[in-house]
């Protein structure tokens, strides 16, 4: 059991449904040495009010498949009681204690990859830290310059040149050197994480039928076909940029491997329109692997039952397939 993978979830916002989907997810077999990241109270407590059968136990040092019925816990203690679907901040530092654990035991080899549960993003900025999601936080613990997310939904892969910023900052946060960078990254990283030896990158436009000649702006004209033609120039297989309504159809689609969306509603609602609950998103350029959710904390389903963990467990597989 030498090569068995190590993986580290993180249970997310405890008031939110990371605690119950994370304990659902435990409720399988899997084909990995499985932890989880969470206080261990918190987590009896959920399990019990979703009368779910789980034996919670600290992280054991034999390295064995993760057993069904079993949640072996990388112990953090909240800082105040928690109520299912009631968010208080002074948990703040917990659920970042949890991200800077799998960080660290990724970077020094305990854990293969983390696989992370939704959290609160307005918990953490309302004590004052400035956070704007995992992605950023990701980039910055690792040292990583130029991170890119990719959410991923079966065949179809969406990733982002701008992530979570007010959309009347995204034409001046779209620059050639930077979209080459982010063609940089995702190209790598379909021909490392998924083993794409030559991957095929669909480039959208900012602005309504790509600009149309220029009629409807000229981002297209003076920043995305540059820095596509200079992608190219890179041996990167980057086509556009194309109209964001028509570059998801079966027959765009049909000769691609991935999408570049500008901004995060762009892209995001084509995906999760087509694999809501099913999705996965990924970090790609750092240097460690990490895969999420492709949802919210959905705070009005923590601690009924009706969580849906399809999301956690497709993103738990994803992990699996990039460090197999």
């Amino acid at each position: 059991m030498t090569d068995l993978p190590s993986i580290l979830v993180t249970t997310g916002e405890p008031a939110g449904i990371g605690p119950d989907i994370a304990l659902a997810l435990a409720q399988r077999d899997h084909r990995c040495r499985l932890a989880f990241a969470g206080d261990p109270e918190m987590l009896a407590q959920r399990a019990e009010r979703l009368g779910l059968d789980v034996r919670i136990t600290p992280l054991v040092t034999e390295p064995r498949p993760h057993r069904a019925g079993e949640m072996q816990v990388v112990a953090h203690p909240l800082a105040a009681p928690v109520v299912p679907g009631r968010l208080n901040s002074a948990n703040a530092g917990y659920v970042l204690s949890m991200l800077n654990t799998a960080i660290d035991g990724c970077l020094n080899g305990t854990y293969q990859a983390m696989v992370t549960a939704p959290l609160q993003k307005s918990v953490i900025a309302d004590t004052g830290i400035a956070f704007s999601g995992h992605t950023e936080y990701l980039a910055e613990r690792t040292g990583a310059e130029h991170p890119v997310m990719l959410l991923v939904a079966g065949t179809l892969r969406v990733a982002l040149a701008t992530t979570h910023i007010p959309l009347a900052a995204v034409p001046s946060a779209i620059h050639g050197a930077g979209l080459v960078q982010t063609l940089r990254v995702l190209n790598q990283g379909l021909q490392t994480r998924f083993r794409m030896p030559a991957p095929r990158i669909l480039v959208l436009g900012l602005n309504p039928h790509a600009g149309e000649s220029g009629h409807l702006g000229r981002e297209e004209i003076e920043t995305i076909a540059p820095a596509i033609a200079a992608a190219r120039h890179l041996e990167i297989d980057a086509r556009g940029p194309l109209p964001a309504d028509t570059a998801f159809t079966p027959h765009a689609l049909a000769d691609a491997d991935a999408v570049l969306a500008m901004y995060h509603d762009q892209g995001l609602p084509v995906l999760k329109h087509a694999g809501f609950g099913r999705g996965v998103n990924i970090t790609l350029g750092i240097p460690i692997v990490r895969t999420s959710v492709d949802h919210g904390t959905a705070l009005d389903l923590a601690g009924t039952g009706h969580a849906d963990s399809g999301s956690l467990a497709a993103a738990l597989d994803l992990a699996l397939e990039c460090v197999a």
